[in-house]
């Protein structure tokens, strides 16, 4: 059964960790996402190319060009497009403040929602100690988490197989180790901290892959998750209202039969 086309309307659209250029990436989910959804306002917050694994490893498809493209389209189209690198893609850092093809690229950004709030913008990893302080443990962290993910695409296979649709189980593998949980704890008191010190009412960043939106400390904080374990989005309504989007549970997506295909279980 193929999904319904239905075009979602919103005033934002905040994406990151889409990782383009690994296996993992789910350009097929963000493609019909994009392909379904309009905005006045798209912030890409890090993390959309991964040049730690093109680095190593040439992997490029279809599918990641027409992502670029689309986003491209997007910007020729009238909708503000910004760009916040991360870590993974810290290459585009050295073209801050600059606009390329429509797309401005700025290190961090405050977005002033409908109803007047002010949201620092980040993707994050500045905040993170491990890629502060100890890059080498970071790249080991890099190398686990492919072999997670490469779980994940048998496991999700199997899963298909039996009319199941997607499930991440690397998510899940990461939320059972207490190690785990208690970073993504002190990431997310840090970046609050920072946006209360700024004097603003909340942060919206990447980095974990932990899709997120609570008070903490008094502010909010909400995190948009990414395009390789939980494939969601974080999205502004008309009136300022926030909400996250988990696309592949909301539309049952499940790996495709055939190269380039959406699937529904």
């Amino acid at each position: 059964m193929q999904t319904t086309e239905v075009t979602r309307r919103y005033r934002t659209v905040f994406l990151s960790d889409i990782h383009l250029g690994t296996r993992g990436c789910r350009a097929d989910f963000l493609l019909d996402f994009l392909r379904r959804t309009e905005c006045e306002r798209l912030f890409l917050v890090g993390d959309v190319v991964d040049g730690w694994r093109l680095r190593k490893s040439w992997y490029w498809t279809e599918e990641f060009d027409e992502v670029v493209r689309h986003v491209l389209r997007l910007a020729r189209s009238g909708v503000q497009v910004t760009y916040i690198p991360g870590n993974h893609d810290e290459m585009f850092r050295a073209w801050l403040g600059l606009e390329v093809a429509g797309i401005r690229l700025v290190r961090e950004a405050v977005h002033v929602t409908a109803d007047g709030r002010r949201l620092l913008v980040i993707h994050g990893d500045e905040f993170d100690g491990v890629i502060r302080y100890a890059r080498f443990l970071a790249l080991l962290g890099d190398w686990a988490y492919d072999q997670a993910l490469v779980a994940n695409r048998w496991f999700n296979e199997a899963r298909r197989r039996l009319g199941y649709p997607y499930w991440s189980l690397s998510q899940w593998m990461k939320r059972q180790v207490k190690g785990a949980v208690k970073a993504i704890d002190r990431f997310e008191a840090a970046l609050a901290t920072e946006a209360r010190r700024r004097g603003l009412d909340g942060v919206i960043c990447g980095h974990i892959h932990h899709a997120e939106m609570r008070v903490v400390q008094g502010v909010l904080y909400m995190n948009d998750g990414d395009w390789v374990e939980s494939c969601t989005a974080l999205v502004e309504h008309a009136d300022g209202r926030f909400e996250l989007v988990d696309w592949a549970r909301e539309n049952r997506l499940s790996f495709p039969p055939a190269p380039g295909a959406i699937a529904t279980a």
